[in-house]
């Protein structure tokens, strides 16, 4: 499951699709052919992109790992684990808390 962020200014033409995301969050999928294609496949294929932040929300590790565009490859902006606030490289303010990113 993804969940995307575009800034308004690349909505302006709308109802013309956006050209791309600003931010995609990734929850990872169960099982290990899904784990690669979350971590490592779409991580190759959203820096191509152009995307220029991408969260990593790991369920099984209970880990959100944000990347940022540096160039043309991810950089780490920090990995975030129990008891830490995951914070945005790209949206000043913006942030989660780790623990309450995975409460049932």
């Amino acid at each position: 499951m993804s969940v995307i962020f575009i800034r308004k200014e690349k909505l302006a033409d709308l109802p013309r699709q956006p050209e791309g995301a600003d931010l995609v969050m990734e929850v990872v999928s169960e099982g290990e052919e899904s784990r690669q294609r979350d971590l490592v496949t779409k991580r190759d294929e959203y820096a191509r992109a152009g995307i220029a932040e991408y969260w990593i929300v790991d369920p099984e590790l209970h880990r959100i790992t944000v990347l940022a565009l540096d160039g043309n490859a991810y950089r780490e902006h920090g990995v975030f684990g129990a008891g830490q606030t995951a914070t945005s490289a790209l949206l000043p303010g913006y942030s989660v808390t780790v623990d309450d990113a995975f409460a049932v």
